[in-house]
């Protein structure tokens, strides 16, 4: 099980709920001893300028992605907004052999609309074409059916399959497995209940993980696990994500 954790998650939040924390190397540093084998880098709107994916030589971390937290914006589909945001990512990743961009589809950059989906298809296509080394993984709060007609529009566009978002939209998870299995890139580790967007201590929401990861061993689901679980008492960050590996793996190895 390659399991690690969404960038932040192991320090005391400062600026905001997910941030790049200002000692980024300090989380790395923990993986070994905490038995975790990788970080999903966060890069905001907030704090874009001074991400050190912009200063640093990152290629000898574990990054398994870039989370593109910026893209929730309502000029998400504007090609002047990506030009300004997303190409310098792009560019950036490619520099620093990064293999995955996250690209959450969510809130303000939600495209259960289909006119919003054609103008986030037709926005992020020159991308799609431009970086082909790279694979884009969309992270939403979609059916199957309606996440299926984004990613097959090209063979560099994948999904995160976030646990707590499918059982929030009370979406079989396993239905939702089995339809796009040729496709889950990465999986987001989070609990929820139906109909809540609270994210709640693992084992006391709604999300059936041990079926969760049956489903994914059918599949021969072979990627990243990641943490993105809720954050539990302010100063106890290591405890928590210690806490709550032991409670997935428990769930994963039955």
């Amino acid at each position: 099980m390659k399991i690690g954790v969404m960038q932040g998650r192991l320090s005391k939040p400062s600026e905001g709920f997910q941030e790049c924390p200002n000692d980024w190397k300090y989380e790395f540093n923990l993986l070994s001893s905490l038995g975790l084998n990788h970080i999903e880098w966060v890069i905001t709107s907030k704090n874009f300028s001074k991400n050190p994916l912009f200063s640093k030589n990152l290629t000898d971390y574990p990054i398994s992605s870039v989370c593109a937290d910026f893209m929730v914006n309502k000029s998400f589909t504007d090609k002047y907004y990506l030009e300004k945001y997303l190409t310098p990512v792009c560019e950036k990743v490619v520099q620093n052999s990064i293999d995955c961009i996250t690209i959450p589809l969510l809130e303000d950059s939600d495209v259960n609309d289909k006119k919003q989906r054609t103008k986030f298809i037709s926005s992020i296509y020159q991308y799609l074409k431009r970086y082909q080394t790279v694979s884009f993984f969309i992270e939403a709060e979609l059916h199957h059916s309606i996440l299926r007609e984004i990613v097959d529009t090209s063979t560099n566009l994948f999904v995160t399959y976030d646990t707590g978002n499918i059982t929030s939209c009370k979406i079989d998870h396993e239905e939702y497995i089995y339809a796009l299995k040729d496709k889950i890139g990465q999986v987001h580790l989070k609990d929820r209940n139906f109909g809540s967007t609270n994210t709640v201590i693992p084992g006391t929401g709604d999300t059936d993980f041990r079926n969760i990861f049956k489903t994914l061993k059918d599949i021969d689901y072979a990627g990243y696990y990641t943490l993105q679980t809720a954050r539990e008492k302010s100063g106890n960050e290591i405890d928590t994500i210690k806490k709550h590996k032991q409670i997935m793996e428990k769930y994963y190895y039955g």
